[in-house]
């Protein structure tokens, strides 16, 4: 990682960013807008990657608790500028570790990037097999039950 970038937890002051960065992304159609209220509300889920001299939020990553042994990764952003050098993998993988450290079983996405989620080692299944999912925050999703998003999911060791 470069000497000025850093990736970390996030923090309260980190949530206009994260909403910026998720905006912009959504704006092209990569990944479905996150209301910034809901940002506020979760934002210990989240790691972010910045400059520590700007703390400008180049990045970010959560790892969202969905039932006893599964979570979600959500909102992954990589500002255009860093695409393609690693740090969303970074990113995921700081996600993973943490549901390592929780003790959780399965890790699962919903996302248009599937080739990059199976390179960290994801598996393409059904949305079925997500039913807490679909019936937590599937259900009033504006594209619900026309969803185009690929479930992919990890067995954790």
């Amino acid at each position: 990682m470069s000497k000025d970038l850093r990736l970390r937890k996030a923090a309260m002051a980190d949530v206009k960013g994260i909403h910026q960065l998720l905006l912009k992304t959504a704006a092209e159609g990569l990944l479905l807008p996150r209301p910034l209220g809901d940002l506020y509300k979760c934002v210990r889920e989240f790691y972010v990657l910045d400059r520590e001299d700007s703390q400008e939020v180049l990045g970010c990553c959560a790892l969202s608790i969905v039932w006893d042994d599964i979570a979600e990764i959500r909102s992954l952003v990589v500002d255009d500028s860093l695409r393609g050098s690693g740090y969303g993998a970074r990113l995921v993988r700081s996600c993973l570790d943490e549901a390592i450290a929780l003790g959780l079983s399965r890790v699962f996405t919903l996302t248009y990037q599937d080739g990059f989620f199976a390179k960290q080692g994801f598996a393409t299944v059904k949305k079925e097999v997500l039913p807490n999912k679909i019936w937590a925050d599937c259900i009033h999703c504006p594209k619900f039950p026309d969803c185009d998003e690929i479930a992919m999911l990890l067995e954790l060791q």
